[in-house]
């Protein structure tokens, strides 16, 4: 079952679950009891915390939800911060999930630093729901933007191309 956020990022093959990690988590649950998929697929946009460049498409299988302050020692957290749905997820990809967007560049070699890449809203509650379901999972995103004082401006203007990019490669 492929799945995406909805509202601005819809595609004719995706089941729209919402925008932001609780309105993901409450629509995929149910989405998970009423009927259960074989194997769940997200797509969707995601920030480059700058080695992806825009439009640059990535697949992984493995999400982290670390907040900006946890880098200067504002936070701390008790839950597993890194979820995968493969045994080594050592070589993947990391995309982070916040329902903040990074706007402060100054944060990403922090982020480049533990192998995460790409900040997506959502695919860390992906993971979460996907497994507690015991459902294979994997996404793709696309970059629309860097994680900049620009992320915004930028992503509305490589949006609508992104989208396109991605949608055709998923079809492909």
């Amino acid at each position: 079952m492929f799945v995406c956020a909805g509202e601005s990022e819809q595609f004719d093959f995706a089941k729209a679950i919402g925008i932001g990690m609780v309105d993901t988590a409450i629509n995929l649950t149910k989405l998970c009891i009423s009927r259960r998929p074989e194997f769940i697929f997200f797509v969707g946009s995601a920030g480059s915390y700058g080695e992806k460049k825009i439009f640059d498409i990535i697949e992984s299988k493995t999400a982290s939800n670390i907040e900006n302050s946890f880098w200067n020692g504002g936070s701390y957290t008790p839950i597993d911060n890194i979820v995968s749905s493969i045994e080594d997820p050592s070589k993947e990809i990391i995309i982070n999930s916040s329902n903040y967007i990074t706007t402060d560049s100054k944060i990403s070699k922090h982020y480049l630093s533990k192998n995460i890449h790409l900040e997506n809203m959502e695919y860390y509650t992906i993971i979460k729901v996907a497994k507690s379901f015991g459902i294979p999972v994997a996404g793709a995103f696309i970059v629309t933007n860097y994680c900049n004082k620009n992320a915004h401006r930028d992503f509305l203007s490589n949006h609508k191309e992104a989208m396109a990019r991605l949608s055709a490669y998923i079809k492909r």
